[in-house]
């Protein structure tokens, strides 16, 4: 059985790989447009890999991974995404549970409810969604979860080892990115890339695992050239720097911000933005920060919005989960 679900997955993802289609051009002729980098048929093969992992790890006596995710507040997306994480959790044989707090809920009051999840031996993993309520401090809040439970990777130690190059659990964003580059075989070593967006949980550990030595002790090292760019880059720069990239991340939440003039021919987009809009039609739907339809004429491969990065990353957290558990039981 196990057999059949490799070969299965070495077959899908290899027509993933190579997926592409054509458009027809102003003058009539037919070209080949990017290869689409399907994050959720991916993340659909990394829980299924995942799922037998853990059905092994708990046959040979240990109980299952525990995850805890607290939510503060009502934010409708956030909401959302804590209840996609449990669905994943229970569909790979983590324990998950949501721990829910209204508006009302103090900082003191979180930061206790946290510590006492860190006592607790039955829990591996602790996660709490941002953003929190104003009057909380979120780099607080994300210091107090104990670093072997923090399966976000935002406490500062995790933060640090990362920096070093050392073994530890990387922010589940940044880890689909890189996750995906491998998995899809795209070249890194020596390349140019350009990382749009330096938030201290996603554009930052992306770009530092981008440019890492790939012999160093973690294994997440890609060895490309990087350029970080952001929000008070002079749109002149950047375009400059990104039609010198071989590979494009992007993570800045700016609807269209990566036209297809700004992308060299052949390059590949990673579009981590996310962003609510209105259609024409008056409906909302979700877009990145890439203009898709255009870019997908000129770059060699690109992620989608929805179904790219997104996806990946609920896997990567699931991942960090399992990775916290074994750690902790010395496994």
């Amino acid at each position: 059985m196990r057999q059949s679900i490799c070969l299965r997955i070495v077959s899908t993802l290899l027509n993933t790989t190579m997926r592409s289609h054509t458009y027809i051009d102003s003058l009539g002729s037919a070209r080949i447009m990017a290869r689409v980098l399907d994050g959720k048929t991916l993340a659909k093969e990394i829980k299924d890999e995942l799922k037998i992992k853990i059905h092994d790890w708990i046959n040979i006596g240990h109980r299952a991974p525990s995850l805890r995710c607290i939510i503060v507040g009502n934010d409708p997306a956030s909401h959302t995404y804590v209840k996609n994480k449990i669905q994943a959790a229970s569909d790979v044989g983590i324990e998950a549970e949501t721990i829910k707090y209204d508006e009302t809920f103090t900082e003191d009051a979180l930061i206790a409810a946290i510590e006492s999840l860190n006592r607790d031996k039955n829990v591996d993993g602790i996660l709490v969604q941002l953003p929190l309520p104003g009057g909380i401090d979120e780099r607080k809040v994300c210091n107090t979860v104990a670093p072997e439970k923090d399966v976000d990777g935002f406490h500062i130690t995790n933060v640090g080892q990362l920096s070093l190059d050392m073994p530890t659990i990387v922010p589940a964003t940044a880890l689909a990115v890189i996750e995906m580059l491998k998995r899809f075989k795209i070249e890194t070593f020596g390349r140019n890339a350009v990382v749009v967006g330096r938030s201290k949980n996603v554009g930052m550990p992306i770009a530092m695992m981008l440019h890492s030595d790939g012999n160093h002790d973690s294994g997440l090292g890609m060895d490309a050239t990087v350029t970080i760019c952001h929000r008070y880059t002079p749109a002149e720069q950047l375009e400059l720097h990104c039609r010198n990239a071989d590979i494009i991340v992007t993570a800045t939440g700016i609807p269209k911000l990566i036209k297809a003039n700004m992308v060299k021919p052949g390059a590949t987009i990673i579009d981590v933005g996310i962003t609510r809009v209105q259609s024409e039609q008056g409906k909302t739907k979700l877009v990145g920060d890439v203009d898709y339809d255009e870019v997908s004429k000129i770059a060699g491969a690109v992620t989608p919005v929805p179904g790219g990065v997104g996806p990946m990353t609920v896997a990567m957290l699931m991942q960090n989960t399992f990775q916290a558990a074994q750690k902790q039981r010395g496994s």
